[in-house]
């Protein structure tokens, strides 16, 4: 059996802490290459989509397909359970159904789907964006790293052809049903086991602060046009402008040169906010954009906002919903999320629902991201009980 001890020593992050694991580095394709030969394992058939998904197939590819699976890429310094645990448990799934002499007469696939984090090229769910058409190949193969690599050089490194990626209607159109299980990241489960009801809109920009570079010691501080002036009241306007629910959060800030004593030519802010709709959020983003333009103003800088990703309100299927609940229980509990999924973006297009599995911290894109064994196997087994109803 199989569980998160095997990639226990896979991508972790000395400076950070937990896990780095991005979207075709070294530690994501030795992942990869673990799901590969595990799937094979189970006698399933591994197949990669040509956007560098992976599908591992229990019967043959067709429509009305049963699918499930997460993702193997991380945040910088992220938690063992976010992508990884609905991945292992979609594989501990397939090995339950089989112990209780389970065939499938719909097929069932297990998904990995690559860059769903976005921590290496910026865009969050890259995989399912561009499978859904989401974003486009040209856009997604122009994304680069904090290195330059753009997304296309990185996929073609790793076997596929940046030429072929894009919307993919044959693989889109097999799936009849989507379900991912996935650790929940709040506090919002008292159970081991719950459903998503919805997704919170969300999304992400790029605020460049442009000032003057210039000496630290020898520039008096009249004389200075400081990009990290206004891009530090970008910060605290976010945090002001959090409210009634909205989340609004500076998690990444590069100043260039990135001196010590140095003062800023450059800086550049990643926003993200999320509300429970799309107006809701747009106000939240434009009360932090009129902030940094003001204080840009006031400090003599320039500023350009850009959105590099978007996600709309996701309400999950209801008759979906209603169908795993018949399989794991009516008063199973459904809980709205504010992060995003694979799910989430498969949605617009296929009936999908999400199964979590309980966190009892409440930590998660961190270290201390956490869920107890028996709540993991009991997350399993509705995994299975869902699949063996869904895939009847």
């Amino acid at each position: 059996m199989i569980d998160l001890a095997d990639l226990a020593d896979v991508g972790r992050d000395p400076r950070r802490g937990g896990y780095s694991r991005h979207g075709f580095d070294r530690a994501e394709l030795e992942l990869r290459a673990w799901f590969t030969e595990q799937a094979r394992r189970r006698g399933l058939d591994v197949r990669p989509d040509r956007n560098g998904n992976l599908w591992a197939w229990w019967g043959e590819p067709g429509p009305g397909a049963v699918v499930t699976g997460s993702h193997l890429d991380s945040v910088p310094g992220g938690g063992a359970f976010d992508g990884p645990l609905g991945v292992v448990s979609a594989l501990q799934a397939v090995d339950l159904l089989r112990a209780r002499g389970f065939t499938p007469t719909r097929p069932l696939a297990v998904v990995v789907f690559v860059e769903e984090e976005g921590g290496r090229f910026g865009v969050a769910c890259l995989g399912s964006r561009l499978m859904t058409g989401a974003i486009s190949a040209e856009a997604a193969c122009a994304l680069t790293d904090a290195d330059g690599v753009t997304f296309g050089e990185a996929a073609h490194a790793a076997g596929f052809d940046p030429l072929r990626m894009g919307r993919d209607d044959r693989a889109l159109s097999s799936v009849g049903a989507f379900v991912e299980l996935h650790v929940e990241q709040g506090r919002g489960l008292e159970v081991p086991v719950g459903l998503a009801s919805s997704i919170l809109a969300h999304g992400r920009w790029r605020l460049t602060f442009t000032g003057e570079g210039n000496h630290a010691g020898a520039t008096l501080v009249e004389d200075r046009r400081d990009p990290m002036l206004p891009a530090a009241a970008a910060v605290l306007a976010a945090r002001r402008a959090a409210t009634g629910g909205a989340r609004a959060t500076v998690g990444r800030v590069v100043p260039n040169p990135g001196g010590t004593n140095v003062i800023a030519s450059s800086v550049d802010v990643w926003l993200d906010a999320r509300a429970d709709d799309e107006p809701r959020t747009r106000e939240v983003v434009e009360a932090v954009t009129a902030a940094a333009r003001e204080a840009a103003r006031d400090e003599g800088c320039e500023v350009v906002v850009r959105e590099e990703s978007w996600g709309g309100t996701v309400t999950f299927d209801a008759g979906l919903m209603a169908e795993v609940r018949a399989a794991i229980g009516a008063d199973t509990p459904a809980l709205p999320t504010g992060a995003g999924h694979d799910a989430g973006v498969l949605a617009a297009h296929v009936p999908t629902a999400m199964l979590f599995v309980r966190n009892p911290t409440g930590v998660s894109h961190a270290p201390g991201e956490h869920a107890e064994p028996d709540d993991c196997a009991a997350g399993v087994v509705a995994l299975a009980t869902t699949l063996e109803h869904l895939a009847r």
